[in-house]
């Protein structure tokens, strides 16, 4: 159906299959894994992960420092950089990008505002970020896709843009190693070398990257030599039947992906915090695990994953796991029991996080009525639909995956319980004493100090619980033989110019 050609094409064309889906091609707007993966491929930031590392090292800039009082950087930028229609890289690119973000408020502008106050440019190649308080990770902020500098030529400056074709002259033009040249949503994006790439050029001159509506289509594709590399997301017993084919790449990726359940806190029967530790502490992870994903995903007991600095298991000694007898009492004190119960939707979306999806969710529905006291309605979107939902709180109760916007502890507690990242998220939390800890980690430069706070924001989650973790996970990368070049490291970024082939 997807025929390459001879030989000699194919191995110029590297076809890369997937169950994800592309949301707004714009990064003001965008907040999903997969289009910021594309992004990373077609686009570059200031700041740029090593290859298979969580190493930060230049990409649209030479060198940054930050003042004496760590509320500001100053960015060197590279000169004669141009973009894919040959419009000039400059230090108002950068201004006007940063601008655009924080005027236009999508769901991940947060990641700008809530940081960065202002912008100046100094001289063409030379641009300072005005904070509102010190941050010493800011390097790692700089680096994600709400700070990609866009083409101002090609970009509105009011409004966001959902696929290509809205832009002016119709195509995205690209300052990163690749640039689209076809672009087919659900079905199928082309991607060539970007001539006018600064850096190396790709050693794969063009990728197809192909998306499956499931997962077992797209095994069938791998195994029929169809395409070449498979991501995200295979079924369970798909990966465990891969990792044991010779006739595979397997590639299991290190992991900082989370999955958890989110409240909507503001309106809803959730805004009542026993409401919503009543249904954590129900949740029993081992038997969901094992039954949903052969034992493939690890158990989490808190938003910041096992592994990062600062982690602790509060909901494990806090709630504990299928703990019908503290659901019970909770739900009692708020008025519920077996002749008035709890009634509530959870929803999930059945395609995007896999297959298993559907499963997940009706295996934490028969968790969630072993208390008489609860009666759940399973409600399900596909992903698009899904976030509209979050914004409009029609979901009082749904199920999220979580990847890295940067490293550091931040990124997995004030995303989902500070002011800003909460509404972009559907969950409406709000807290002036939660916003005050944000605050007061983000602009420390002691780790001690850090630890503590945090240390005190997982024990406070386990009595507000506006999401509760569930898993940690396991991703894989499939490839044919032939493949090589793969190198993902734990922000999980995909990069596409490392591919190659084997003679």
């Amino acid at each position: 159906m997807f025929a390459e050609g001879t030989k000699e094409a194919v191995k110029d064309t590297l076809v890369y299959a997937t169950t994800e889906k592309i949301t707004d091609m714009d990064p003001a707007n965008a907040y999903d894994f997969h289009t910021w993966e594309l992004f990373r491929n077609i686009g570059k930031g200031l700041i740029a992960y090593k290859p298979g590392t969580a190493d930060l090292v230049p990409g649209l800039a030479t060198s940054w420092e930050a003042n004496s009082t760590g509320d500001a950087y100053t960015f060197k930028l590279r000169e004669g950089v141009k973009f894919s229609d040959g419009t000039p890289f400059t230090a108002q690119t950068v201004k006007w990008s940063i601008d655009r973000v924080m005027k236009l408020e999508g769901d991940p502008s947060w990641l700008v505002t809530d940081f960065v106050k202002s912008v100046d440019v100094v001289d063409n190649y030379t641009v300072r970020f005005n904070l509102h308080q010190p941050v010493g990770y800011f390097p790692a902020l700089a680096a994600s896709v709400p700070y990609f500098p866009m083409n101002p030529n090609a970009y509105p400056e009011d409004r966001f843009v959902k696929d290509p074709s809205e832009l002016k002259g119709g195509e995205l033009s690209a300052l990163g190693p690749y640039k689209i040249v076809s672009f087919k949503r659900d079905e199928e994006i082309v991607l060539e070398a970007n001539t006018e790439y600064y850096g190396q050029a790709p050693k794969i001159n063009r990728i197809v990257i192909r998306y499956y509506a499931d997962a077992t289509t797209m095994r069938l594709a791998l195994e029929r030599g169809e395409v070449d590399l498979v991501y995200k997301t295979l079924n369970p017993s798909d990966i465990a039947d891969l990792s044991k084919n010779p006739n595979f790449n397997t590639y299991e990726v290190p992991s900082s992906y989370i999955r958890y359940l989110c409240f909507e806190c503001s309106e809803s029967v959730f805004k009542d915090a026993r409401l919503r530790r009543a249904v954590a502490a129900l949740i029993d992870r081992k038997p969901l695990i094992d039954r949903v994903f052969l034992g493939q995903m690890e158990p989490l007991y808190s938003m910041i994953p096992r592994g990062m600095i600062y982690h602790t298991d509060a909901f494990k000694t806090e709630l504990g796991d299928g703990n019908v007898e503290l659901a019970n009492r909770l739900l009692a004190e708020a008025g519920y029991s077996e002749s008035n119960p709890l009634e509530f939707e959870l929803w999930y979306t059945p395609s995007h996080y896999g297959d298993t999806e559907v499963n997940m969710a009706e295996v934490l529905k028969a968790q969630f009525e072993k208390s008489k006291a609860v009666r759940v309605t399973l409600k399900s979107a596909e992903w698009a639909t899904y976030i509209a939902n979050m914004d409009t709180k029609q979901m009082v109760s749904f199920l999220l995956g979580w990847y890295p916007d940067y490293m550091d502890p931040d990124n997995y507690t004030a995303a989902f319980a500070g002011t800003a990242g909460s509404k972009g998220l559907g969950i409406y939390f709000s807290d002036p004493e939660w916003d005050a800890l944000f605050r007061k980690e983000q602009g420390s430069t002691d780790p001690k100090e850090r630890e503590q706070v945090f240390k005190d924001l997982q024990m406070m989650w386990t009595k507000e619980v506006p999401t509760a973790p569930i898993f940690q996970g396991k991703l894989f990368i499939f490839t044919q033989k032939n493949v090589t070049g793969v190198k993902v490291g734990t922000p999980m970024v995909l990069h596409y110019n490392t591919l190659d082939f084997t003679d």
